[in-house]
């Protein structure tokens, strides 16, 4: 029995040691975001609204009940309408004999059969504003998508950088060790400002790790707030080093290509076709207000009180005594000239608006796309450059250090080629940290939303 549940321990220990979370990779980091950004499950439940809106302007079609019912208090009254024992109407409708009680319900039930395109119009309407937020709703996608991307190849750039700058710093140390022991011995020609040089560099370069540390500790945050993962979980990220990305849509469409698919495929397009049509419907909505409705229903109504006799004369109205319903066939008709002529004009000065936006639209997607574009160009250019840069440099740290270390280098060109090299790689570092988010610039500015 005890072997038996020493094994278990062991499974479980083993279990617990394999059972880790596999690294975040950049696809991974964007679902999750989709999935646990509050400001998405915000814009999804707009949409919703919007949708309950086409839900409530589709109801008018439907049965309307209106209903009134109460219990009061009247004044009592014995007999009919004629003074006892005469053929004189009675004149004591205002004298106090007692009270009774009395109960009433009047009520409507009405179905609309023609409205003059009210409904319809408002319905389209309101679907045209329910496209629109679904337009907002992909926006804030494409949002959180481009906030994921900057988190995640910031990590890396802010990791690289400052592991660069480690590396860097160990070679200035180790520079400063080799000066300390030469001026002890006096076997080289170093000399004391030697050592301040490699001093001075170092306090640069322990305020550029500082820096990239607080960079690194920022996205690593950011990705934990953006993807959901809980603020004490490590954050393992699966690419080893921040690296230029691969596929582009520009490396596949030309430019006047990205121009027409980002027209065509564009959250705002479709958002300013969803608006246009909106705004058409209720402009005709508005005129559809100067007509009436038909309808047809039945009304009816119950009263009773029970200290008042029933006068039961089909001529004579009763209002305490009465109950019926008979179906109607009716035109009901809110009009009012001058409010209605504003309401018009008030929503075609709005269509009018938004249709000169549309027509901006149609000129400043296209420029919006081509100066993604370009940049994202020149970056592409910029990173072969600084690569090159930054692969001499290192040379050029490599052998000025050899140098140093054989006792034929001076510390100041040391410090100098360490510096270059810090420099061009940084440089470089950030130029493709700059590309990889102009792709995904490009990316969107296409219309690539998820």
């Amino acid at each position: 029995m005890k072997k038996r549940v020493l094994n278990f321990c062991l499974l479980g220990l083993l279990w617990s040691g394999t059972a880790s979370s596999a690294p975040l990779t950049l696809d991974e980091a964007v679902q999750r975001a989709l999935e646990h950004d509050p400001r998405i499950a915000e814009r999804e439940k707009l949409v919703d609204a919007a949708r309950a809106i086409i839900d409530e302007a589709l109801g008018h079609r439907g049965l309307m009940i209106s209903a009134n019912a109460f219990i009061g208090m009247t004044t009592a009254k014995d007999g009919n309408i004629f003074e006892p024992g005469s053929n004189n109407l009675r004149r004591d409708a205002y004298d106090v004999d007692g009270l009774s009680d009395w109960e009433m319900l009047q009520f409507q039930i009405i179905k609309p059969l023609y409205t003059f395109g009210k409904i319809d119009n408002y319905a389209r309407a309101a679907q045209g504003q329910a496209d629109v937020k679904r337009g907002d709703l992909r926006l804030r996608r494409g949002q959180t998508m481009l906030e994921v991307k900057r988190a995640y190849f910031g990590y890396l750039t802010a990791r690289d950088v400052r592991l660069m700058l480690e590396d860097v710093e160990k070679r200035v140390l180790g520079a400063q060790d080799m000066v300390k022991q030469w001026l002890a011995s006096g076997d080289a020609d170093a000399t004391q400002a030697d050592l301040f040089q490699l001093q001075a560099g170092e306090a640069q370069l322990r305020k550029f790790i500082l820096q990239a540390r607080a960079v690194e500790a920022t996205a690593a945050q950011g990705l934990h707030l953006l993807t959901g993962l809980p603020g004490t979980e490590p954050l393992e990220i699966a690419d080893a080093h921040i690296a230029p990305v691969s596929v582009t849509l520009a490396d596949s469409k030309g430019l006047a290509q990205l121009q027409q698919l980002a027209l065509q495929s564009r959250p705002e397009s479709a958002q300013l076709e969803a608006g246009l049509r909106a705004r058409r419907s209720l402009v005709a909505a508005k005129r559809s207000e100067a007509y009436p409705d038909v309808y047809a229903g039945v009304v009816g109504v119950v009263s009773y009180a029970s200290q008042r006799e029933d006068l039961k004369n089909p001529f004579l109205y009763d209002p305490f005594h009465q109950y019926g319903a008979t179906p109607v066939l009716g035109v009901r008709w809110n009009w009012q000239g001058a409010v209605n002529s504003a309401q018009v004009a008030n929503a075609q000065a709005e269509l009018n608006a938004l249709e000169e936006k549309s027509s901006f639209a149609q000129q400043g997607i296209p420029f919006e796309v081509a100066e993604a574009y370009n940049n994202f160009k020149a970056l592409g250019e910029t990173v072969g450059a600084l690569n090159k840069g930054s692969d001499a440099a290192r040379r050029w740290m490599i052998a000025s250090y050899a140098d140093f270390e054989a006792g034929v280098g001076e510390g100041e060109k040391v410090m100098r080629a360490l510096q270059t090299y810090a420099l061009n790689r940084a440089d470089y570092l950030r130029a493709v940290n700059d590309y990889n988010m102009a792709a995904a610039r490009l990316d969107l500015v296409t219309g690539q939303y998820p």
